[in-house]
């Protein structure tokens, strides 16, 4: 037994009216032409235009049963012998149906002014005849929109399932990544801490521990979020280089020169920390009297440029470390996962001593 509740939900009551009355109304302007024009008779039209325009008023009622039908049992895709049996004798009741109520119509109106008034037998007879192709093409009609629908709608639901699966699979991508450079700036820290603790700067190396608990603490209340603000990531870098002066001291000379008005751009969470880390490891730490870091920002046609240089010196065995260490090479893979081609990240010299890297990603505000 069909469940007739479901209807409201499953059809659009004003489209199923709008289509069916342009197409009475077509059939009903036809008729009364063709009344007027080829048979010539000139009898009032009103009637016949009136009867015409409810001839298809039982298809629009029947129409969400035949939707109902068309989705229980299709004709376009595993078709049985059942499915089509359905529809052919639900076919033959509309067309009895709808038959019955012309003729009805004809015989209370007699729209075409017959001299001899139309019975209710010798009308359904004959005009079931003669409409009933006409109703098969109606019903047919009724069945290829409702699949046609069916299809895009189905379509637009796995595309967003498709966006969706990506979606989830990318902040998976990003939270392991994530979860990959924290342990790697855990192990350099520590080690840090164990060496001043070495060379029995105490002091420094309790400050630091504090100073890395904090880090760690912001870093993880934006654990989740695969972006953030450039002025957050500042903020997370700022707390960084507190930690390593307190290694380094007056070794340690850090410039950032940011536009203001790019702070509210959005960037990969922890994009600027490996970097400046990666200076400091194979740049800074090597000479004794230590060197200067610079932190740049520029926009420009709608691309965000990052760069982060060092004066060290620099070895090609340097270079080699840093383009495949851990820092650069998961920077660069979360960068291909939020932005594609549309980002970049390069590592280059900076004059004779030094190394600049320099990352380009769409400028978007947060």
């Amino acid at each position: 037994m069909i469940d007739l509740r479901p209807y409201a939900d499953r059809t659009r009551w004003p489209w199923i009216a709008g289509a069916w009355g342009a197409g009475a109304l077509f059939d009903a302007f036809q008729t009364v032409i063709v009344m007027r024009v080829v048979e010539g008779r000139t009898h009032s039209w009103l009637p016949l235009f009136a009867t015409e325009l409810a001839l298809w008023l039982p298809w629009a009622l029947a129409t969400p049963l035949i939707i109902e039908l068309a989705r229980r049992y299709p004709v376009i895709r595993g078709t049985t012998l059942k499915a089509v049996g359905v529809h052919l004798a639900t076919l033959v009741i509309m067309s009895a149906m709808v038959e019955s109520w012309s003729a009805w119509l004809q015989v209370l109106f007699n729209p075409w002014a017959n001299k001899r008034w139309p019975t209710f037998a010798n009308t359904w007879s004959t005009s079931l005849v003669y409409q009933f192709f006409t109703f098969f093409i109606a019903y047919a009609l009724i069945l290829t929109v409702i699949y046609l629908l069916d299809a895009r709608d189905r379509i637009a639901r796995q595309a967003t399932e498709a966006a969706r699966l990506n979606e989830e699979l990318s902040r998976a991508q990003l939270t392991a990544l994530r979860r990959q450079l924290e342990p790697h700036f855990m192990y350099n820290t520590l080690n840090a801490i164990a060496g001043l603790v070495r060379d029995q700067r105490n002091g420094a190396a309790v400050n630091m521990i504090v100073g890395l608990s904090e880090f760690l603490r912001r870093a993880s209340e934006d654990s989740n979020r695969a972006q953030v603000t450039l002025a957050e990531e500042v903020e997370y870098l700022q707390r960084y280089l507190d930690i390593q002066k307190l290694r380094f001291g007056d070794r340690l000379r850090v410039d950032l020169d940011i536009e203001d008005g790019l702070l509210d751009a959005k960037v990969p969470n922890l994009l600027l920390q490996p970097l400046v880390e990666n200076a400091i490891k194979h740049g800074i730490s090597k000479r004794v009297s230590g060197g200067a870091i610079r932190i740049a920002g520029a926009g420009r046609d709608g691309t965000l440029r990052l760069s982060v240089s060092n004066d060290g010196p620099c070895t090609q065995q340097d270079l080699d470390a840093t383009r495949t260490g851990v820092g650069l090479g998961n920077l660069r893979t979360r960068l291909r996962i939020l932005h594609g081609d549309r980002s970049g990240l390069v590592l280059q010299r900076a004059g004779v001593d030094g190394v600049d890297v320099v990352v380009t990603l769409p400028l978007r505000e947060a």
